[in-house]
């Protein structure tokens, strides 16, 4: 599993569909410590497959002479990456440094020397003081969905020791300086194109992204990014599109979202806004569904209750109901006369509806009589 699902707050469609998001949020610093967790433990694991090739020379040595020398199977055996830190790069992505790394790595020698005298043996080594230090950018494809690369890496390898065991040893650490360097170089030379691609790699889950969600029977959501991300020192910022569809017909309402920013604050791990837009899309789109009206009859109302629907009930406030329609049940249709409006703003929430309430006697054949129209506008 690739460690980016926090990345995946962060998903999709093209930068040519809207400049404005329905959308926003807000990676700070704090919620970046709990990525980071993940993409080192994926690191970790990447680098743990470097494959050191064999080595093999000759080499002078005193007072032996020239000595044929392969070392093969080298393998790790262990590595930690104990510290990492992780910073923000405005407008580009963000920097990962691990420091005070570690690896042991064990393999077999080989040597023969005076043209006949063989020997062989294992040796285990040791890097201490492993640093890393990789610059990632993120930005929003060609389909909105996200995308990283590793835009520069370096690596340095500290301390490192070597020790032989069986056969002939001691004339190994005779020469284990050169030995030392020759596995050193082989080493780093493998880091980065490791992190690159364990980096690369991460592409492959966040192009399965999903760019829409199905929220209900009626409606669906597409929260694609409608931008690259805005980074800062403090916090990473992601437009999202964030707007209602009715399910299998994507019709644009006739409103376009506004501009609006979140607030400056970096307390928490993640800040969420949400325009008008992404709720009044949502009211447009249920709107058309049929979804906002309302059929009242007498048998949704619970049969302890003493209050019905008929026309005796609403008799006592129209005398004309009851006495022109003696006796009948009633149902009561609540339709929307236009889409709800919301407006959000901050610490405050409204929501205007205008809507018809019309009242009809059922007659014992089933057939509806209109007894009256109520037209209501309100505000909450």
């Amino acid at each position: 599993m690739f460690p980016w699902r926090w990345l995946a707050l962060l998903a999709l469609i093209p930068l040519s569909l809207s400049a404005n998001a329905g959308v926003k949020l807000k990676l700070t610093q704090k919620g970046l410590e709990f990525g980071k967790v993940l993409i080192v433990g994926s690191l970790q694991e990447k680098l743990k497959s470097i494959k050191v090739p064999d080595i093999s020379g000759k080499q002078r040595v005193a007072p032996i002479g020239k000595v044929q020398y392969s070392l093969s199977a080298m393998h790790i055996v262990k590595l930690g990456l104990p510290n990492s830190a992780m910073a923000l790069e405005p407008g580009t992505g963000i920097t990962l440094s691990i420091s005070n790394a570690f690896l042991s790595l064990h393999g077999n020698w080989r040597v023969k020397y005076f043209k006949f005298i063989k020997d062989s043996g294992s040796f285990d080594l040791g890097i201490k003081d492993l640093a890393i230090t990789t610059r990632i950018s993120i930005r929003s494809d060609e389909t909105g969905r996200p995308a990283v690369a590793a835009v520069s890496c370096t690596s340095t390898l500290g301390g490192v020791s070597i020790k032989f065991h069986g056969g002939a040893s001691w004339l190994y650490n005779l020469f284990n300086d050169f030995i030392e360097k020759s596995l050193r170089t082989s080493l780093q030379k493998q880091i980065c194109p490791l992190v690159a691609e364990s980096v690369s790699n991460m592409n492959l889950y966040l192009k399965s992204l999903n760019v829409v969600a199905p929220v209900d029977k009626y409606a669906e959501i597409a929260y694609p990014m409608v931008s690259s991300p805005e980074i800062s020192k403090s916090s990473i910022g992601f437009s999202l599109k964030g707007e209602f569809y009715n399910i299998g017909h994507h019709l644009e309402p006739p409103f376009a979202p506004a501009p609006f920013f979140l607030p400056n604050q970096e307390q928490a791990m993640l800040y969420i806004g949400i325009s008008s837009f992404t709720a009044n899309s949502a009211a447009f789109v249920y709107n058309r569904a049929g979804a906002l009206s309302l059929n009242i009859t007498d048998d949704m109302i619970p049969a302890s209750s003493p209050i019905r629907l008929t026309t005796r009930t609403f008799g006592a406030f129209i005398p004309q109901i009851a006495k022109l329609f003696p006796g009948l049940k009633m149902e009561l249709q609540v339709q929307t006369a236009k889409d709800p409006l919301v407006t959000l703003e901050a610490n405050n929430v409204t929501l205007g509806v205008i809507s018809s309430l019309t009242a009809y006697a059922v007659q014992t054949n089933s057939s509806l009589s209109p007894l009256f129209v109520l037209n209501m506008v309100w505000f909450v």
